[in-house]
């Protein structure tokens, strides 16, 4: 669960790291990337306003990657179809965002909609090649596990390709139960019931990702002017010489 005082500090550091120049403006790394990742990762709910971010998020990832992700090598169309079709009402979305406001890791929770398993929910999960290695998918484990306990679910499950080692490891490593058949595997994990610290802890952890989305937007709009004013001033310049000239 969420320690308070790592989450002021982690907001404190995000803060301050935000407005170190990003590598795009410098072509140089800040100190602030330089830093190890922090101990908590800022985890986003997406409504139906992030659609158009999550199919590109979605069709950054290269055929294998989308292979792994939807059972099959998804083209743009059936991305497309999938964002399009996604229930904000029904299922949780959750994002986590770089310094550019770019989706580097989604995850879906959906809900069953079938009556015999109303208590049930399944998980699905992607991350950017370059953000790999980091955590990000088992942190939106987590956050989903989190949720689904404080909605009355008793049981997740995942269903992957039995060559996706990475998202079974993360079920496992959680404790699910892993069913392998041949080419496609199911994972289930039992759910406990929610409790108050389940619902304090997913309160806090939405607050802290909006405040820090909402630090890297104004952060990155900075950077953006600054940009656009050297721009400016660059064009001035290279009109004095030619007037010189």
């Amino acid at each position: 669960m969420v320690d308070s005082k790592a989450l002021i500090q982690a907001t404190l550091d995000a803060g301050m790291g935000f407005f170190h120049a990003p590598p795009s403006y410098t072509g140089q790394p800040s100190s602030a990337d330089k830093r190890a990742q922090p101990a908590l990762v800022p985890i986003r709910s997406l409504g139906p306003r992030h659609r158009e971010r999550i199919a590109q998020h979605l069709l950054a990832l290269n055929e294998q990657d989308r292979y792994l992700r939807f059972g099959y090598a998804a083209q743009e169309p059936q991305i497309r179809a999938y964002t399009d079709n996604l229930d904000f009402n029904r299922d949780e979305i959750y994002g986590i965002y770089n310094r550019q406001l770019t989706l580097i890791a989604v995850a879906h929770l959906a809900f069953s909609g079938d009556p015999k398993c109303q208590n049930c929910a399944e998980f699905g999960v992607s991350v950017l090649a370059e953000s790999r290695g980091k955590g990000y998918g088992t942190e939106l484990f987590d956050r989903a596990i989190t949720h689904a306990r404080n909605e009355g679910v008793d049981l997740m499950f995942i269903h992957a390709l039995s060559e996706n080692a990475a998202m079974l490891k993360i079920a496992q490593n959680a404790g699910a139960i892993v069913e392998r058949d041949g080419s496609e595997s199911e994972a289930y994990l039992k759910l406990p019931p929610a409790t108050l610290d389940t619902r304090v802890t997913e309160a806090v952890e939405d607050r802290f990702a909006e405040v820090d989305f909402q630090l890297k937007l104004q952060a990155k709009r900075f950077w953006e002017f600054l940009g656009s004013v050297q721009e400016i001033r660059r064009g001035v310049r290279e009109g004095r010489h030619k007037s010189a000239e």
